[in-house]
C-alpha cells in the first residue's frame, strides 16, 4: 500500500483543534470558554489538568505548521476558537484574535498548505453558557454572528470549511451525561442543545455558501458500527436505540430526512416536539463534503437496568479484542463497515475522514518514542480505506488525528493520540516513530 493508491487528488492531512492545543487561554483579548472554566472545577479532568497553555500553539504555531509541511502533509485542520474572536460571545470582535488567525492562515498559505478551518470545535463562549448555551434560543444568532465574521474576514484565502465538529459528542457528553463541558445532565438539555445545535448546522453553511466564493463546505460527525452482542431481540433493539443516537441523529436532518424516529418512541417525541414541516427544510442543506471520525465499534447489549437507552456497552478488553490505551477497540473492518453504512445513504456528499487516530502509552526514552501500535492500527485502517475506494466508494481524504498530543478533553493530558510526542513541561515536540512511518508513506 502505498499513498498514491488513493490517487493524485485524494487529501491528506492532520487535524488539532484550538482548545486543545492554543494555549493563550486568557491571553490576547481571549475571554474564558466552557471549557476553561470546566476543567477549573475540581474533579473534572484526569489529574485536574487545564488548557491554559496546552501546547503553547499560539505562541509556537510557525514551527507546528512548519512541522506538518515536512512530514509532507497537504491540508492543515485547525479550528477557531469562538472567545478568541468574540470573547463575550457576542458584540464588538477581538482584533488582536481576528490577527491571529489571519497568521495561522497565511503561514499555512506560504508554506504550500490548504488550510481546512473548523467554525465550532467545542469552545463556547462561556458568556454565552451562562445564558444557556447551546440550550437556549439564542444561541443561534449568536453562532450565525461568528460564522459570518469568520467567512467575511477569512473566506477570501480560506476555501475548506467544516461547520461543526461531532455535534453528538458535546451534545451528549457535555448536556445529558455531564462528563465534558459545560457539565449538564438530562435529556431536556440534551435535546434541546440538539435541535439548536442541528439548527445551527445548516444555518451556519448556508452562511458560508453566501459570503465564500468557491467554498467547499462541510460538516463532521462522530460515527461507530454498533453491534448487537448477541443476534436477540432484546440487543438487536439496544444497537437500533444507540445507532439513532450515535450515527443517524445529525445527519439525516441534514439530508432533509428529518430526525431519525422509526427506531425509537423517544426520538419520535422529541421530533414532534421540534421538527414541524418547516423547521425540517431548515434543518437541511446540499453539503459538498461530510466528514466521518471514527476511532472505535461499539458493541452493546440490552440493559433493562439503564435507564430510557436500557443499553450497556461490552468492552473490548473483556472480549479480549485488541483496544487502544483508552480501551477503544482497533477494527479496521468495522471502520470501513460504518463508512460503508453512511455512504449508503441515497443522496450523501463525498466522504472526508476528518479525524482518525489511537492513543497508546507513549514513552520517551532517549529522546525517542517507539509507538508500533499505532503504525499497526494506520496501515490496519488505511488498508481499509484504499479498499473502499478501489470499490468506488465516495472518499476525498484522509485527516490524522492528531499532529501532537494535546489536551485531550477530560481525559486532560494522559491520553496522548499525536504524530509527535508533546513534553508538557517544556513544551518541545518529538516525532514518534509513527511520525517518521507517516513521511515515508506520503512519499510512496
Amino acid at each position: 500500500m502505498k499513498a498514491s493508491d488513493f490517487g493524485p487528488e485524494f487529501l491528506w492531512g492532520v487535524a488539532v483543534a484550538a482548545a486543545q492545543i492554543e494555549g493563550a487561554a486568557f491571553d490576547g483579548g481571549k475571554g474564558p470558554s466552557i471549557w476553561d472554566t470546566f476543567a477549573a472545577r475540581s474533579g473534572k479532568t484526569r489529574k485536574g489538568a487545564v488548557p491554559t497553555v496546552a501546547c503553547d500553539f499560539y505562541h509556537r504555531y510557525k514551527e507546528d505548521i512548519a512541522a506538518v509541511k515536512m512530514l509532507g502533509f497537504g491540508v492543515f485542520r485547525f479550528s477557531i476558537s469562538w472567545p478568541r474572536i468574540f470573547p463575550d460571545g457576542r458584540g464588538p470582535a477581538n482584533q488582536e484574535g481576528l490577527l491571529f488567525y489571519h497568521r495561522v492562515i497565511d503561514e499555512c498559505l506560504e508554506q504550500g498548505l490548504t488550510p481546512l478551518v473548523t467554525l465550532y470545535h467545542w469552545d463556547l463562549p462561556d458568556a454565552l453558557e451562562r445564558e444557556g448555551g447551546w440550550t437556549a434560543y439564542g444561541i443561534n444568532e449568536a453562532f450565525n454572528a461568528f460564522v459570518q465574521r469568520c467567512a467575511v474576514e477569512y473566506g477570501y484565502k480560506v476555501k475548506y470549511w467544516i461547520v461543526l465538529n461531532e455535534p453528538f459528542g458535546y451534545t451528549s457528553l457535555g448536556y445529558m451525561l455531564g462528563m465534558h463541558a459545560p457539565g449538564k445532565t438530562g435529556l431536556g438539555n440534551f435535546f434541546a442543545a440538539v435541535h439548536h445545535t442541528a439548527l445551527a448546522q445548516a444555518d451556519g453553511a448556508r452562511l458560508l455558501r453566501t459570503e465564500v466564493s468557491q467554498a467547499c463546505i462541510g460538516t463532521t460527525f462522530s460515527c461507530s458500527k454498533i453491534l448487537p452482542y448477541t443476534s436477540s431481540a432484546n440487543d438487536e433493539m439496544a444497537a437500533r436505540r444507540i445507532d439513532c443516537l450515535m450515527n443517524r441523529l445529525f445527519v439525516e436532518p441534514v439530508l432533509g430526512m428529518g430526525y431519525p424516529t422509526a427506531d425509537w418512541e423517544l426520538l419520535e417525541r422529541f421530533s414532534i416536539r421540534f421538527a414541524t414541516w418547516r423547521l425540517t427544510e431548515r434543518l437541511r442543506f446540499d453539503f459538498d463534503f461530510i466528514g466521518l471520525q471514527n476511532y472505535f465499534p461499539l458493541t452493546v447489549r440490552y440493559n433493562p437496568l439503564v435507564p430510557v437507552i436500557q443499553a450497556w456497552e461490552v468492552k473490548a478488553r473483556s472480549r479480549k479484542r485488541p483496544h487502544t490505551a483508552m480501551g477503544w477497540e482497533v477494527n479496521g473492518n468495522q471502520f470501513a463497515a460504518i463508512i460503508r453504512q453512511f455512504a449508503a445513504y441515497p443522496n450523501i456528499p463525498p466522504i472526508m475522514i476528518t479525524e482518525n487516530g489511537a492513543a497508546y502509552a507513549d514513552k520517551l526514552v532517549n529522546g525517542k518514542i517507539h509507538d508500533a501500535e499505532r503504525i499497526a492500527f494506520f496501515k490496519e485502517y488505511l488498508q481499509a480505506l484504499l479498499a473502499l475506494k478501489q470499490e468506488g466508494l465516495p472518499i476525498t481524504g484522509y485527516l490524522v488525528w492528531t499532529l501532537m498530543d494535546n489536551f485531550e478533553w477530560a481525559e486532560g493530558y494522559q491520553a496522548r493520540f499525536g504524530l509527535l510526542y508533546t513534553d508538557f513541561k517544556t513544551g518541545d515536540r518529538h516525532m514518534k516513530d509513527s511520525a517518521h512511518w507517516w513521511k515515508g508513506f506520503l512519499k510512496s
